[in-house]
């Protein structure tokens, strides 16, 4: 109970740093324009746009795989309606560290069983290779 006061105290000082941070942005933005990049980035006129996205982690393209309208990501979302994206993400991760495929196809198996509510008729270990061979895709 006498840590909930601080708690709070520190989340409201967090938001309004929030805050006050997006305001000397925005002002920024409106203040310089598009020179505004310049306070914020040091390296702004290089190639770094044409090099975006290139160290994406594993994890941060299975989470990209799995927002997309992909059928087996959009298959995926709807068996798995009741976990977060960045809890699947997170699982699904751990099971492509997994050395073999057999073995990352089981582990996906496992969690589509551990929320099984399955009246679609979804065949759970065509699903699961499905969305290792995709990943395997996306991640290579």
């Amino acid at each position: 109970m006498v840590n909930k006061p601080i708690d709070r105290q520190q989340r409201l000082e967090k938001f309004v740093q929030a805050v006050s941070s997006a305001q000397q942005l925005q002002d920024n933005i409106i203040r310089y324009g598009i020179n505004a990049a310049y306070l914020y980035y040091e390296d702004v006129d290089r190639d770094w746009l044409s090099k975006w996205g290139d160290d994406d982690t594993p994890s941060e393209l299975i989470t990209s795989f799995l927002l997309s309208n992909d059928l087996v990501a959009l298959n995926l979302r709807d068996m798995l309606h009741d976990k977060s994206i960045p809890e699947i993400s997170d699982y699904l991760d751990n099971c492509m560290n997994i050395s073999t495929e057999e073995n990352r196809i089981f582990a996906v198996k496992d969690l589509l069983i551990s929320s099984i509510n399955n009246k679609s008729g979804i065949d759970l270990l065509n699903l699961a290779q499905q969305l290792v061979d995709k990943l395997e895709h996306i991640i290579k």
